[in-house]
Parts: structure tokens; C-alpha cells; sequence
């Protein structure tokens, strides 16, 4: 008998932090609240056991140590313009609302038909093209959901060369998963959680290029692997689909395409150049991305794509895209509050636990540690799959916990990233996933089947680009 239910339903991301909180709430009472000794290098030696409990407040005055009705608004309010929270929810609105212009100036779209119509005919250089387009839109720009949009363009002409429909949620929302996991200036993953481990915005960058590099080219080669092994003869399309490939092969690029395409990649280098020459940070970087974004808006308008009010309200768009992830940033935020902060010297629930932590792995050697911690990631995206939530929950965890046992920040941002970025290619969980099997007609068990080995391959890579990091001694 068929069953009448409604499907289940994950739960929001923030029903699930709002649910910690009350959890860690209900704890705290329970647990002595210690210290690090001020003054003295960070480690077990230097623990200071708490006296005391820091007790249970539904309301509290105490920006430090808020209630639990002080959640959110504490949260908001933490920090600083240069940390989180409030400056990395700054950061986040300001960039959301210029990609927000960005993609309402209609050049990414039209760049990307551009490269259908001028590779159409080349069938595997057209998806190579569109594989490290897309690793490279999901490294610079975070690029995930977004995927879900090209890829019902794509869709039609995927067929119509007689490749299978996973093969264009390869080439979109796998290489842009790639891309994010493996990044070196993602202002979503990479940024958020250096800003938390207290290093400097996009350092490291040369050692993340090269993993960017290698795992696309993996990437690649096992996208075009399986479409040759499972491609058929080009088939005849019906009228819809022809009429939408037709449409990808659109007329040459117009002036405010060139203008903005350029504009983006100049504000790449121009990132790159601040960040590794005149010591850029969140407000300077966000300042940048706010300029790209004023840019195209400009061009946009004054090229007749859209109107003065239509700039406006794609930028408010674009922030308002991004409030979600504001709301989860800012909840975080206030957990870490009940637990006392992220203050290694002042009594927290946070410090107790990273001491019972490191004391159970005291001894451990350093690449085992860390191998650890990439594995906690993984498992941990299942719950939190929101590369900027889950940085902001776990990073002063794992900053601090990496520190004890002698693993480097740097090597705790990296087992960050990748066990963030490539549990979204088959967590259940991850909301732009479950929409780029379900436009391509893929269901969540089907994707899996597909995909598994190859998870498999991208988890062994991780293990040993960590302990080739660890090795190299990455700071």
C-alpha cells in the first residue's frame, strides 16, 4: 500500500543550532568553568581548573556571559568590525549584496552561454571548460545554490550531446563543491574560519592554490570518465529542449558583459594583492567586493539591463539571500556565549572541554590529531552543512583543541575545509545538493550509487593533504 505521509524533512539548520543551544544551556550548570593561564603559552600545563559552575541565565546583562534569551541579540553584537560576529555578518551582507548586482547584470549568465555555443561542438573540452569554471565560481565566490540555476540551462544541451543528466550535475555542482572545499579565498568558508582561528584573511594561500589545482584536475578526470563511459548516441530533442540549447548559443557578449566579466577578475587580483601586500582584512576585503558589485551595478543600469530601482533592489536581494546564514552566524555566536566565550583566559565551558580533549589525546601524535579533526569535520557538516555556521560553531574548538596537541591553526582551517566542503556532494542534509539531483532527476540514493567511490578517493586525498601540510609544518 502506498503511503499518503508527507515526505520527512530535514530540520532547518537553525532549528538545530537553537536546539544545542538549549541543550549546552541545560549542561553548563554542571560543568566547572576553567581558564588558561594568562601570560603563559597555551597548553595543558597551563590549565587552570574552575571553582564553579557558571550557572543557568534565561536573561542576563552580561554581554559575556548572555542568557539564553540573550541569544541572538548577543550574538549579533559580538566582536568586532575585524572578527566575528559582527564583522564577519558585515562582511557576509556586504558580499552578498554584490554578488547580488554581479549576477543581475546578466554577464555570468551570458558568459556561460557563450562558452556553450562556442564549444557545443567539442564535446569534452566543452565540459572541461564548464568543470573549472565552475571549481573556480565555487573557490573565489562560494558558489553552491547558484550552481542549481546554469545547471537547468545546461540540462537540455547535456542531453542533446547524449550524456546522462548526472553528468551536468558533475560539471556544475560537484566542481563547484570541489572548488569551495579546496579554496584559498572563499569569503564564506576560507575567510570566516581564519578570521575565528585568529589568522591573518587568506594566508596560506599558495599552499591552497596547489590543492585547488590538483583535486580540480582529479575532479575533471573523473567527470569525463564516467559521461564517455556512459554517453549514448546524440539523440533528437523534443521542441522545449531544443528551444532552450538553441538559446544557450546567444549573440556576442555585449560591452557590459566584457566590462563586468573583467571587472570580476580584476577584483580578484586586486584581492590577492591586498591581502598578501598591503595586509587587507574583512573590512577592506568586503570594501573590495562592494566595489565590484557598485561597478557592475553602474554598468548595468547605464547599459539598460536594469533600472536604478532594479540595482537597488538586486543588491537587497542579495543580502537577503544571505540573512540565513547571518541568523546561523549570529546563533553561534551566542552558543559560544552561554559557554562563556572563546576566551582562552577567562572561565568558560569551552576551555574545560578543550582540556578534557586534549588531555584524551595527549600523546597523540600531531598527524593522527589532525587526522582526527578532519574526520570530526565530516561528520559533524551532516548536522551544520553551512560552510560559515560550521565555521563559526567549531572553529574555536578546533583552533584552540589543535593548539594543545600541536596541530597548527592553519592545519585546523584546512581539516576544516575539507571536511566541509565535500560531505555537501552527498549529505542529505545540504538543501543545494538535494536541488541539483532533483533538477536533473536524480534521486538522493541513485546520486549516491553514483558518486560513493569517488567521495571515497576525494576522503583518502584529504587524509594525505593534510599529512602532507602537517608534514611541511603549514602555518
Amino acid at each position: 500500500m502506498t503511503s499518503t505521509a508527507a515526505p520527512s524533512r530535514a530540520p532547518d539548520t537553525l532549528l538545530v543550532l537553537l536546539a544545542v543551544a538549549l541543550v549546552l544551556a541545560a549542561i553548563v550548570p554542571f560543568v566547572p568553568a576553567g581558564f588558561f593561564a594568562p601570560g603563559q603559552p597555551m597548553s595543558l600545563a597551563s590549565f587552570q581548573p574552575g571553582e564553579s559552575a557558571l550557572g543557568l541565565r534565561l536573561f542576563s546583562s552580561d554581554a559575556d556571559h548572555p542568557g539564553v534569551l540573550n541569544l541572538f541579540f548577543d550574538g549579533f553584537t559580538s566582536g568586532s568590525r575585524n572578527g566575528a560576529a559582527i564583522g564577519v555578518i558585515a562582511f557576509v551582507l556586504t558580499v552578498g549584496g554584490a554578488f547580488g548586482l554581479v549576477q543581475a547584470s546578466g554577464a555570468i549568465d551570458n558568459g556561460l552561454k557563450r562558452l556553450i555555443a562556442r564549444f557545443g561542438h567539442r564535446p569534452r573540452l566543452l565540459l572541461a571548460v564548464l568543470f573549472v569554471a565552475f571549481s573556480t565560481g565555487g573557490a573565489v565566490f562560494g558558489m553552491g545554490e547558484e550552481t542549481i540555476a546554469f545547471l537547468a540551462l545546461l540540462l537540455p544541451l547535456i542531453r542533446r550531446l547524449g550524456y546522462p543528466p548526472e553528468t551536468g550535475v558533475m560539471v556544475t555542482y560537484m566542481a563547484s563543491q570541489i572548488g569551495f572545499g579546496t579554496s584559498w579565498m572563499n569569503p564564506f568558508s576560507v575567510a570566516v574560519a581564519q578570521g575565528i582561528a585568529g589568522l591573518p584573511l587568506l594566508s596560506g594561500a599558495p599552499f591552497r592554490m596547489a590543492m585547488w589545482a590538483g583535486f580540480t584536475a582529479v575532479g575533471l578526470a573523473f567527470a569525463l570518465r564516467y559521461a564517455t563511459a556512459h554517453r549514448r548516441a546524440p539523440e533528437a530533442t523534443d521542441a522545449g529542449d531544443a528551444t532552450a540549447a538553441a538559446g544557450t548559443a546567444s549573440a556576442p557578449l555585449g560591452w557590459v558583459d566584457h566590462a563586468v566579466l573583467w571587472a570580476t577578475l580584476a577584483t580578484v587580483a586586486w584581492i590577492v594583492w591586498g591581502v598578501t601586500v598591503a595586509g587587507y582584512y574583512i573590512a577592506e576585503i568586503a570594501t573590495q567586493f562592494f566595489a565590484l558589485g557598485l561597478f557592475a551595478g553602474v554598468v548595468a543600469v547605464i547599459g539598460g539591463r536594469i533600472s536604478a530601482n532594479g540595482a537597488v533592489q538586486a543588491f537587497t536581494d542579495g543580502v537577503r539571500a544571505l540573512v540565513p546564514v547571518v541568523l546561523v552566524i549570529a546563533v553561534a555566536k551566542g552558543m559560544l556565549g552561554i559557554l562563556g566565550g572563546s576566551d582562552p583566559h577567562a572561565p568558560s565551558v569551552l576551555n574545560t572541554a578543550l582540556y578534557a580533549m586534549g588531555s584524551a589525546i595527549e600523546g597523540t601524535p600531531e598527524l593522527v590529531a589532525a587526522w582526527g579533526m578532519l574526520a570530526a569535520q565530516s561528520v559533524f557538516n551532516f548536522f551544520v552543512s553551512s560552510g560559515s555556521a560550521q565555521a563559526t560553531i567549531t572553529m574555536p574548538l578546533m583552533a584552540g583543541l589543535g593548539e594543545l596537541v600541536g596541530v597548527s591553526k592553519q592545519v585546523s582551517v584546512l581539516c576544516f575545509q575539507l571536511g566541509d566542503g565535500f560531505t555537501n556532494l552527498v549529505i542529505p542534509t545540504s538543501a543545494a545538493m538535494m536541488g541539483a539531483i532533483g533538477v536533473a532527476g536524480l534521486g538522493w540514493l541513485a546520486w549516491v550509487r553514483i558518486i560513493f567511490r569517488f567521495i571515497l578517493l576525494l576522503m583518502a586525498l584529504s587524509a594525505l593533504t593534510v599529512a602532507l601540510a602537517v608534514g611541511i609544518g603549514y602555518v
